[in-house]
């Protein structure tokens, strides 16, 4: 990405008009660049249909990465670098839907923080399309049905999403693998209709770690309220739209779908509180240059037996950002273990490491090797 040109002297424009007449000669110049980036865009689509390559394939998480990258290094201000980013991310998606939009599967139904992380890591130009539940994202994506999904992995709060982890460890996908990655602040909003905002309600309802991020608030102002797990959020919000007396824990963004008000904003327990989403497609990513690598593995019951196995990692100077367990399904009181670290799988290093674990595992896959999250504001 070349430099920009020197920043113009603005101090010379004194009136309201010359101001204006310079903000429409940037808007027109903008459009133009915008349509020369467009119509490259098309170019490409062109380029890679000629060479028979797969819908998926035209989006490339690595290249991504990269132009977001360069873009916030080289934002001059004075708008905030997240901002610069959303934008740019906008633009690309824009321009890949002119080939063909791509088709991203997440929970649903509308309004859901999982639609905002997709909406996140592809911008409006992609299709969404609901599932009814985290496996169906995954089963949707194996079949070819879509071209990529987006399910949340991992909370600040309330740690793993374990319906995540056992698909990933015990659904049978094999052909769905990581490939991005991105992490959303969470705010709940306590929504009822209208008319019966004002009343006590007779039932909370949201998705179980919604409610769980709440606990506290909801014990302190509704410790008598029954409250019940739905299947999502956005579901909970559909609920008490058709049950008047019931309030939803929800995105803000589910509200005017389903015709609600918010009776209590931002109801989390935690200020700081963070989803990490991943991004599920059936394709291998190359490296970006700055990339995490995601492995599940089994290790033999014996003492000693995890340290071992970590130990080419830390000999190898690799930096492991997690490590999470699970109850191996086939084997009582056995556990799968799932390790976040950081570079990608094929860097030479982290290669040679995984090769020296391998002995010590009674199964050790590579779950995926993707960039590293860019964060990008709310949509």
């Amino acid at each position: 990405m070349p430099d920009a040109p020197p920043e113009p002297d603005w101090s010379q424009l004194t009136t309201l008009p010359e101001v204006r007449e310079q903000i429409d000669a940037l808007d027109a110049e903008l459009i133009r660049l915008i349509s020369r980036r467009a119509r490259l865009a098309e170019r490409v689509a062109e380029i890679k249909s000629a060479s028979h390559e797969p819908h998926s394939s035209f989006y490339r998480p690595e290249r991504e990465a990269q132009v977001l990258a360069r873009v916030r290094e080289k934002n001059p201000g004075p708008l905030p670098g997240d901002a610069l980013v959303w934008l740019f991310r906008e633009i690309m998606s824009a321009c890949l839907a002119l080939e063909k939009p791509l088709t991203v599967a997440c929970l649903g139904p509308i309004g859901t923080f999982s639609e905002q992380a997709a909406l996140m890591a592809f911008g409006h130009g992609a299709v969404r399309q609901f599932e009814p539940g985290i496996p169906e994202v995954f089963r949707a994506v194996a079949a070819g049905a879509v071209d990529f999904g987006v399910v949340p992995v991992e909370n600040s709060t309330e740690g793993s999403v374990t319906q995540t982890l056992d698909a990933l460890a015990f659904g049978g996908w094999a052909s769905v693998q990581i490939c991005g990655e991105l992490t959303l602040k969470i705010e709940h909003q306590l929504l009822a209709l209208q008319n019966t905002e004002r009343g006590s309600p007779v039932e909370i309802v949201s998705h179980a770690q919604s409610l769980a991020q709440c606990r506290e608030w909801l014990d302190v102002h509704y410790p008598a309220v029954p409250r019940r797990a739905l299947s999502s959020n956005s579901e909970a919000a559909r609920f008490a739209a058709h049950n008047p007396g019931v309030f939803a824990i929800a995105p803000l963004r589910a509200a005017e779908p389903y015709g609600l008000v918010v009776v209590a904003a931002n109801i989390q327990d935690s200020v700081f509180n963070t989803t990490r989403f991943v991004v599920i497609g059936r394709d291998a990513v190359p490296p970006s240059g700055r990339d995490k690598t995601s492995l599940m593995l089994s290790v033999n019951n014996e003492p000693g037996a995890l340290a071992r196995l970590l130990a080419p990692l830390a000999d190898a100077g690799i930096d492991v950002t997690r490590v999470e367990s699970r109850p191996a399904r086939d084997r009582p009181w056995e556990y799968v273990f799932f390790i976040d670290c950081e570079g990608h799988a094929t860097d030479p290093a982290l290669a040679a490491a995984l090769t020296a674990m391998r002995p010590f595992c009674s199964a050790l896959r590579v779950l995926g090797a993707y960039p590293r999250a860019v964060f990008l504001p709310e949509t």
